[in-house]
């Protein structure tokens, strides 16, 4: 049977290099920075920066997940087993600090907004990447429920103005935002999270008609 982890490093590799393009486009890097990654799962976004950068650190909450990263990492990759609402690192340790489709998966997203900014040096550079709910409430709870029978881990989708308000709380500021439309096969798409039964005939019911996600891309300047 497919581990959770198989299948997430499995479409991480499908995705790698649009995802290092995108963070060509999105990030300005010297090639010296100490660089965090929060919520790493199997090492995506650490993967993707690691030629860029002096190191990076990737902390995973999951052991499963961080072991796989960690027999697939660089060797300028360190992968730490933690949690990102209270993250053992001292203040501005780092120049660069990221989180990929992580904050829906926590119940505390604002501790992990909070944690990247003080973890983060001044004048270095905060990344946020999560799918982003719908400005209408009940159509923002339905999504959610959809995302939650489809994955337990979902806590909540939130909206750009959340986003925006715990970017603002934290004395950050936004230079650039992407908000990109991702077509998702909705058969592929449960399958992807492992989910079978009952629970798929209850997500597949709940899903939103002609689905899409909706991810924003955030460069944040501490």
């Amino acid at each position: 049977m497919t581990t959770n982890a198989e299948r997430r490093a499995a479409l991480q590799r499908d995705r790698a290099a649009a995802l290092a393009e995108r963070l060509e486009s999105l990030l300005q890097l010297s090639g010296d920075e100490r660089v965090l990654d929060v919520g790493a799962g199997t090492g995506a976004l650490a993967f993707a920066l690691a030629p860029r950068v002096r190191e990076v650190v990737a902390v995973e909450i999951d052991e499963e997940l961080a072991a796989r990263a960690r027999a697939d990492a660089p060797e300028n990759v360190e992968v730490v087993v933690g949690d990102g609402e209270h993250l053992p690192f001292d203040r501005g340790e780092f120049d660069v600090a990221g989180t990929l489709r992580t904050l829906h998966h926590t119940r505390r997203p604002e501790l992990i907004v909070a944690e990247l900014a003080r973890v983060t040096r001044p004048g270095g550079t905060i990344l946020v990447v999560d799918q982003l709910a719908p400005v209408d409430p009940l159509a923002a709870l339905e999504l959610t429920r959809f995302e939650h029978a489809r994955d337990p881990s979902t806590s909540r989708i939130l909206a750009d103005n959340d986003l925006r308000g715990l970017f603002d709380a934290n004395g950050l500021v936004l230079r650039r935002q992407d908000v990109v439309r991702e077509p998702r096969d909705l058969d592929a798409y449960l399958d992807l999270a492992g989910c079978e039964g009952s629970e798929r005939e209850c997500a597949r019911a709940l899903a939103p008609s002609g689905y899409e996600a909706v991810v924003g891309w955030y460069v944040l300047a501490r």
